[in-house]
């Protein structure tokens, strides 16, 4: 993820370089932020990890977590503010797998959990935006969400013990990235990266409190990057 992070930034800088010297492009869609409600929807991609709290320093080191690349859609709706800000609100789906390696164990059984989560967001953004400069206009865009977790395994009366991981079932996040609008003769497409991260503690401890896998954690918290492309 950090060289689609660098690549992405590559990409800003170059567009944005090339539309401050081509002085007097022909503007495609010039009444397309003019509307007071402006509707769209995106697809990406996006790599999510835990962060680990503990009770005492491990001995072992940290739990490691492998990541996957798991993917993103959903709607958009947008309420213009003035000519430099916007509100957005993108309830989306998003998809992802971790696997966790705990620790202390000599068996893969007992080591690696996977963790496949279908999430179901709504999240609430601000979203500024730089004065339009031709057909481009770079943004940041920051803000909270809600998150259902449907493959949480809270209400499961299972745990680590039995391979079952448990999380919780509702969460919340704060949001922030940046991107770029580029108008086209037939809509607007804007390529994006922004940063996902868990304000609450999403872990649900194993029954038994000395537990070898939850035992010393006091908290979990999912972190990430999302990579969104939106078609307005």
């Amino acid at each position: 993820m950090k060289n689609i992070f660098f690549l992405f930034l590559g990409l800003f800088i170059c567009l944005t370089t090339q539309a401050q010297f081509n002085e007097r492009p022909v503007l495609n869609l010039q009444n397309e932020d003019k509307a007071l409600l402006n509707w769209g929807y995106f697809l990406g991609f996006n790599s999510l990890d835990f962060k680990f709290d503990y009770i005492d320093v491990p001995e072992d080191g940290d739990n490691l977590v492998s990541t996957s690349t798991g993917f993103n859609v959903g709607l958009i709706s947008e309420l213009r503010l003035n000519q430099f800000f916007d509100l957005r609100f993108e309830p989306g789906l998003f998809y992802t797998q971790r696997t966790i390696g705990f620790r202390g164990f000599t068996t893969e059984n007992e080591a690696l959990r996977d963790v496949k989560s279908t999430y179901i967001s709504f999240p609430i953004l601000l979203k500024a935006s730089t004065k339009r400069i031709g057909n481009w206009k770079p943004f940041v865009i920051g803000g909270v969400s809600y998150s259902l977790n449907l493959g949480s395994n809270e209400d499961s009366l299972d745990d680590n013990s039995t391979g079952t991981f448990r999380m919780t079932k509702n969460n919340y996040n704060w949001e922030v990235g940046f991107g770029i609008d580029f108008y086209t003769e037939y809509f607007k497409f804007s390529p994006s990266i922004r940063g996902v991260f868990a304000m609450n503690n999403e872990l649900i401890p194993d029954n038994d409190p000395d537990s070898p896998w939850t035992g010393n954690l006091s908290g979990l918290r999912t972190r990430g990057i999302f990579v969104n492309f939106t078609f307005e």
